[in-house]
């Protein structure tokens, strides 16, 4: 009754593992709203509401004249846009389907597939809803000037891939401690709010207040965004290279926790949710 398709070479077998990941895709891009449109609006609506309060808040607190010489308006949506690729790519995969997951009863699917699934889909919403903006921006108040755009868009890669690694730790601690991780998750997102920089560049901080913020590599991602954005500002004080390093480290050592879940995983461990 049942057939299991077996692949005679290494590209049918690329392929059909292509075809499952797009599938996959498509399936997370749905989960969160079945109008495609409306998903994206949303994005669209959260990103702009959080450039919103950032512009009144530094406005009010006598901010800007401690940003970069440029479009202030630019300044806060290369924290924000970098922000959001990072926090909501780590929730999509960190609640990514796992181990005991009803969808890993289907042949094809493993913890891998649905990790690129969620984290391709969360990179697409991301990448659409920056266009977009910036679109309606250059057209409607200020044509936007990015000095770097390749370098700024890989600093959005890498916030988008340091995204991936956190998120895939916490899935694979989610079978074990899934509560901590609920809690670790919101955490996280809560620290970053205000430890990923997005209201200050790093050359402006004093050497008592850099160490507060050295530590988390999406500070560095995002001061570095603003090198390659505005032509004005030069990063001396981060790397691009720590943020990828410690994200490698992180996505290896998520990846080996998973292998050790799957390894152990048990259909009962739902109900400890």
């Amino acid at each position: 009754m049942f057939e299991v398709k077996v692949n005679r070479t290494r590209l049918g077998a690329a392929i059909s593992m292509m075809s499952v990941i797009y599938h996959a895709t498509v399936y997370d891009l749905r989960k969160t709203h079945p109008n495609a449109l409306i998903g994206l609006m949303i994005n669209i609506f959260q990103s702009l509401m959080m450039v919103a309060v950032f512009y009144v808040m530094m406005s009010v607190l006598g901010l800007r004249s401690s940003a970069l010489r440029g479009d202030f308006l630019l300044y806060i949506m290369s924290g924000v846009f970098i922000f959001m690729a990072n926090i909501k790519t780590m929730k999509a995969v960190s609640s990514a389907a796992g181990p005991t997951s009803s969808m890993m009863l289907h042949g094809p699917m493993n913890t891998l597939v649905s990790i690129i699934a969620a984290a391709l889909g969360a990179l697409y919403v991301q990448i659409l809803s920056i266009i977009v903006i910036l679109i309606i921006y250059s057209l409607a108040v200020n044509p936007v000037e990015i000095h770097d755009p390749a370098g700024a868009s890989m600093m959005l890669f890498l916030g988008w891939f340091n995204g991936v690694s956190v998120g895939i730790v916490f899935m694979a601690l989610k079978p074990w401690f899934p509560q901590f991780t609920a809690m670790a998750s919101m955490f996280y997102m809560r620290v970053n709010m205000f430890a990923s920089g997005k209201m200050f560049v790093a050359n402006t901080l004093p050497f008592f207040m850099l160490a507060l913020f050295s530590w988390n590599p999406l500070f560095h991602i995002i001061d570095q965004a603003r090198g390659f954005a505005f032509i004005n500002y030069f990063p001396h004080y981060s790397s691009w290279q720590y943020p990828l390093i410690v994200s490698i480290v992180l996505t290896f050592l998520g990846m080996m926790g998973d292998s050790y879940s799957r390894k152990y995983v048990s259909a009962s461990w739902d109900a400890r949710r």
